[in-house]
């Protein structure tokens, strides 16, 4: 075997950023670009070694080795600083980062030398060392929402062998309560079959368990808002809780709470622009949500933090200017569709970035400017695209709606047609 092959043998081999199977579209490795620089890197954050990782791995796919080689080499100040020590299993991942990047660079010594430095660590272990355990779930966790399941056995098996370290309990914490809305849900539908079954055994007996929920509803809602000042006391970012914070405020307590405390997160980090987006999404969702007219200055206030989301965040504004645009349509549906016109005729969008467009297009066609039929055209053009999503299985239903409605005879057999290539069973069209 030549040093060569013996060299991309070993990379192979390694545990780091290169060999964890990690793919993404360029507009996704973009917006986890922008959203790993918002996170934060005050000397505090445990995971600002692991966030530097991430990062160049995701500048070298971006194309900018030399930006990726100055994030690792961060990474490992990083390390050692946080350690207090040169060199310790917490830097295998980054050494093996540093060994693929050398090499796709040309550098093969300097790849040799890195390769070298992480078996001097590994001390011919065979099973992951729990600092690996833990930067890869980590990863996994911000990098792939299909792996987590895989991400949580990591982060167990890390607190297995070293159980404390509080900050992997904490991030397992949050990979766990990610999931957490199917589980209660199931929850409650087991809670629900014994609250009926008393029911039938016991009838008159419902007192108790009344005011016992209502003590309870009473008690989350203080819970919620004594979070929410200690949650805007502190810098807005990814781990600062207000997302899910507004989501527990706009589901269980109310709509308007949620948008008043966007208002003050936006008063006390106004330039934020982390803060500027998660108060854009929230003002919208209070907007599309009301039934009757809503408020034109909480649509100005919208139209205005979209804007300057999109001049912050120039390369992933993609999802932002469709969110601009469905934010006009409630007040100007001409700059609404000029929007949306310049989005189209974008050339360089990947299969999935058009595939979010037709679908967005296709309901603002539908509901803002009643075009039922360029709308089905538009979900067509969607659900054809290969690309597996919420976004296509969204066309896919509303396909399938349009042949319960039996409105278009030639339409219906057009998307008949389609769905059949899909090996999708289309529905019998309504009688009535």
């Amino acid at each position: 075997m030549s040093s060569t092959e013996t060299l991309e043998s070993g990379l192979r081999a390694l545990q780091c950023h290169f060999t964890w199977d990690l793919e993404a579209s360029r507009q996704n490795l973009i917006y986890l670009r922008y959203g790993l620089k918002d996170i934060g890197t005050d000397e505090g954050n445990f995971w600002l070694g692991p966030i530097y990782n991430l990062l160049g791995f995701i500048q070298n796919q971006l194309g900018s080795p030399e930006e990726a080689l100055s994030s690792f080499n961060l990474a490992t100040e990083t390390f050692q600083r946080q350690k207090h020590a040169d060199e310790g299993p917490w830097l295998m991942v980054n050494f093996g980062n540093l060994a693929w990047l050398h090499h796709l660079m040309g550098e093969d010594e300097k790849s040799q030398d890195y390769l070298s430095k992480v078996d001097a660590l590994q001390k011919k272990k065979e099973e992951l060392h729990p600092e690996v355990c833990a930067e890869k779930a980590w990863t996994l966790m911000k990098f792939d929402k299909e792996k987590e399941q895989q991400a949580a056995e990591l982060f167990q098996r890390a607190i297995q062998m070293q159980p404390d370290v509080v900050e992997w309990q904490s991030s397992y914490a949050i990979l766990r309560a990610q999931t957490l809305e199917a589980e209660i849900k199931k929850l409650y539908a087991d809670r629900l079959e014994e609250l009926r079954s008393a029911k039938e055994r016991d009838p008159d007996n419902l007192c108790v368990a009344a005011l016992y929920l209502g003590a309870q509803a009473a008690a989350i809602k203080q819970e919620a808002r004594e979070l929410a000042e200690r949650v805007l006391e502190r810098p807005m970012n990814n781990f600062s809780g207000i997302d899910p914070l507004l989501t527990l405020f706009k589901k269980h307590i109310s709509a308007d709470e949620a948008v008043e405390i966007v208002k003050e997160a936006l008063r006390r980090n106004p330039d934020s622009r982390y803060t500027k987006r998660s108060a854009a999404k929230w003002y919208t969702k209070k907007i599309f949500s009301e039934r009757s007219n809503p408020d034109s200055t909480r649509i100005d206030r919208a139209i205005s933090l979209w804007e300057e989301v999109i001049a912050a965040y120039p390369q992933s504004s993609l999802k932002e200017k469709i969110s601009l645009a469905d934010v006009y349509a409630k007040k100007d549906k001409d700059k609404a569709d000029q929007i949306y016109k310049e989005l189209l005729d974008q050339r360089d969008l990947d299969p999935a970035e058009k595939q979010m467009l037709f679908c967005r297009y296709a309901k603002h066609l539908y509901f803002s400017n009643n075009e039922k039929s360029s709308s089905i055209e538009f979900h067509l053009e969607a659900a054809k695209i290969p690309e597996e999503s919420k976004y296509r299985q969204n066309s896919i239903r509303e396909l399938e709606k349009t042949l319960e409605r039996n409105d278009d005879t030639e339409m219906c057999e057009k998307i008949k047609e389609f769905l059949t290539t899909l090996n999708v069973q289309p529905s019998e069209p309504s009688q009535e």
